[in-house]
């Protein structure tokens, strides 16, 4: 009987965990600084195992810190929505002071293993857990521009990898940023949509007009051109170290052609099931890009 409830008190913990660090996300987030590094090494700054598992690990721990803070900040929030109220804190498994201390524990070891690998990985991950918990989460309830400024934290992983691999923030690193910058704004606004009502009970302001109408349709179709030229410019030149081949870059334009398709189908029909496919083709959009990246910079 003891070791029973011991293996399931484990297994609560363990889920907690995953959940207050939000894993499905963390990992996610991942796949774009392993795919930063990938495209950042070279015979200058050679692949090394260990500074890639430093990444993974810091990493996880950075963004698992992020979430940890929000779901703090946000708990009598999480409480009132529907998607939310069964998360460890709001739920009352896990209490503040323990989230608290959890997630202070992710800051000190994944800026601690950052900057064993570079000042500068550091120092971009210690903004972006700055900038969401202190700057984003307290905005969703004040302003739209909230997306804005998440935009800025969610971007860094890209060329978080890029940093990592070289150690130099330049013209390579910032178009990675870009492009997952642009990235962002059609990916949260889609759910943003079709999490409105759920939203709303919060009091959280994530579509730019306010509203489920023509004017954040139109603003997602916008973001969606500006993310595709973006996701293009390392084929023109440039873009210093960072460059795709024709062959990559017309792989790359149409998979832009594939995600506008879904944003002007949101902008015409304008319902949930429209947004939700949105949002599901924009994480199979940035995955697929990213490995285009990957595979043409090791056949050429």
């Amino acid at each position: 009987m003891g070791t029973t409830t011991n293996t399931f008190s484990l297994k609560s913990i363990f889920l907690d965990f995953k959940e207050i660090t939000k894993a499905g996300l963390a990992i996610s987030v991942l796949f774009s600084s392993i795919a930063g590094y990938l495209l950042g090494f070279n015979n200058q700054f050679p692949f090394q195992w260990s500074v890639l598992l430093m990444l993974c690990i810091g990493g996880y721990c950075m963004v698992g810190a992020s979430n940890a803070f929000n779901q703090v900040i946000e708990k009598d929030l999480d409480a009132l929505m529907d998607r939310t109220k069964n998360r460890p804190v709001p739920s009352g498994r896990m209490s503040p002071s323990v989230a608290l201390l959890v997630a202070g524990l992710l800051t000190l070891t994944g800026l601690t293993l950052l900057y064993m690998i570079n000042p500068k990985t550091a120092m971009f991950g210690a903004i972006s857990i700055f900038l969401y918990t202190s700057v984003y989460t307290p905005l969703k309830t004040i302003t739209s521009l909230s997306v804005f400024v998440g935009a800025f934290p969610g971007a860094i992983p890209f060329m978080l990898g890029w940093v990592a691999a070289t150690g130099d923030f330049g013209i390579e690193a910032g178009t990675l940023f870009l492009i997952q910058f642009f990235w962002q704004f059609p990916h949260f606004w889609s759910i943003g949509w079709f999490l409105y009502e759920d939203y709303e009970k919060a009091g959280f302001f994530m579509l730019p007009t306010g509203k489920k109408d023509k004017g954040t349709a139109l603003q997602v179709i916008l973001y969606t051109v500006w993310l595709i030229i973006a996701s293009l410019l390392p084929a023109i030149g440039y873009t210093g170290k960072l460059f795709i081949s024709p062959v990559a870059a017309g792989i790359v334009f149409l998979l832009g052609l594939w995600m506008l398709y879904y944003a002007i189908q949101l902008y015409k029909i304008k319902t949930a099931k429209a947004a939700r496919t949105l949002m599901l083709v924009s994480v199979s959009y940035i995955s697929l890009l990213q490995l285009v990246y990957i595979i043409d910079k090791f056949l050429r």
